[in-house]
């Protein structure tokens, strides 16, 4: 007989035949946007993503974090994971089966077009509007690799998406998938304090932020521009949009000839 989500108001509870482990011990409202996230290092979330804003919405069960751990999936009595790669060469690479295994667990009960992520420095770059994106589904799986990777008839079999978050390589896809749901989390509604500062970020508009100042309002014989102290709300929005076309032409070239593309396409 299977047990069926039962809602208790806004907390949603479930049978589940997962090792107790693999609970995470937060409440969960009903509806929250929640990471699944396929690893060989289960013990090294919520890592980051368990303190300060990410944190204190987990805890509140606005998101929810279910790492599933790839060794149970593992083959014979030691639950091997990984083997030589085909052609010969140094490493070793997720075996498909297990990987297989694994993401069919992660996947059950998913609504259809769940995103499934596969942390790889050969993926499209991760940026501001995917992680907008990603925000606005109810969750994600993420498998982070490991050695020389994944075998590439799991990436092929399930249409998985490639992201990576920069042209280098790391040892595990744990620290980036963190970076990931970080970005994603911060998106979702009641996380930030203000919803607004979102909008004003680097990258929300095409643009990088302007600079910011605080008290004191000298420093080291430094400043506060006096317009932000003017008190004209106006002026102050003209000088921080001025600001990020200048910083974004100057560091970021790229992103300066895609935003003026964009305007001239409006």
């Amino acid at each position: 007989m299977t047990n069926s989500p039962r809602s208790h108001g806004r907390k949603s509870i479930s049978a589940t035949a997962r090792p107790r482990e693999l609970i995470t011990p937060t409440p969960r409202l009903v509806g929250a946007w929640t990471a699944k996230v396929i690893t060989l290092l289960p013990q090294a979330f919520p890592g980051i993503l368990g303190e300060s804003l990410t944190g204190r919405a987990l805890q509140d069960g606005l998101w929810a974090l279910e790492t599933i751990d790839l060794r149970l999936f593992g083959e014979g009595k030691h639950r091997n994971v990984d083997d030589t790669p085909a052609g010969g060469g140094a490493g070793m690479v997720l075996r498909a089966d297990v990987m297989g295994r694994a993401i069919e667990q992660a996947q059950t009960g998913t609504p259809s077009g769940w995103p499934l992520i596969y942390l790889s420095p050969r993926g499209k770059r991760l940026d501001q509007a995917m992680v907008q994106g990603l925000s606005e589904a109810p969750g994600a799986t993420l498998i982070c690799g490991r050695f020389e990777g994944l075998d590439e008839r799991v990436i092929q079999h399930y249409d998985i998406q490639e992201v990576s978050l920069g042209d280098f390589v790391m040892t595990g896809g744990e620290i980036a998938a963190q970076a990931l749901i970080d970005a994603t989390v911060r998106l979702l509604p009641g996380v930030l304090g203000n919803a607004e500062s979102a909008l004003e970020e680097s990258h929300s508009n095409g643009l990088l932020e302007h600079p910011q100042y605080t008290r004191p309002a000298e420093w080291m014989g430094r400043e506060i521009p006096s317009i932000l102290t003017s008190g004209d709300h106006a002026k102050v929005a003209k000088w921080r949009r001025e600001m990020s076309e200048k910083i974004t032409a100057d560091r970021r070239p790229d992103l300066w000839a895609a935003h003026q593309t964009a305007q001239k396409a409006k």
